[in-house]
Parts: structure tokens; C-alpha cells; sequence
């Protein structure tokens, strides 16, 4: 990868689990931020698997909707 993030995954070819580096180059954060939302209760829900952390992509895909409700007409 040119940038260094991996690219993110489209919709066919997601799993349930993603890690925090795809949600990161999905997003186009970096991992460092999804760890400070974590810690900060604002971002996506995040789950432990073992010692790992992991993301439903349907949990990120609300999560992202959520974010985008504002209004323009102000």
C-alpha cells in the first residue's frame, strides 16, 4: 500500500470480524484515533476477542450513519 493502510474492504468481501486497521483505512483514520474513541466511549462498539480487538461491520456501518445526521440549513 502506498499510503501505508490497508485497503479497506468492500462490502462482498467483509467477514463478521474486522480488525482495528480496517476499520481504520475504512474510516480513513488512523488506528491511534479508533483507540482514543474506545477509551473515550465515542466510537464504533468494539469487542475483545481473546486479547484482540474486533469490529461488526454492521456495528461500524451504524455507527457511521449516526454520525452523518446534522443539519445543513442552519
Amino acid at each position: 500500500m502506498p499510503n501505508g493502510f490497508p485497503r479497506p474492504a468492500t462490502a462482498a468481501a467483509r467477514g463478521p470480524l474486522a480488525t482495528p486497521a480496517e476499520i481504520a483505512a475504512y474510516l480513513g483514520v488512523p488506528v491511534k484515533t479508533l483507540y482514543q474513541w474506545k477509551y473515550r466511549g465515542i466510537g464504533p462498539k468494539v469487542h475483545k476477542v481473546g486479547r484482540h480487538l474486533r469490529y461488526r461491520w454492521r456495528e461500524v456501518d451504524a455507527w457511521v450513519d449516526q454520525q452523518t445526521s446534522y443539519d445543513l440549513t442552519a
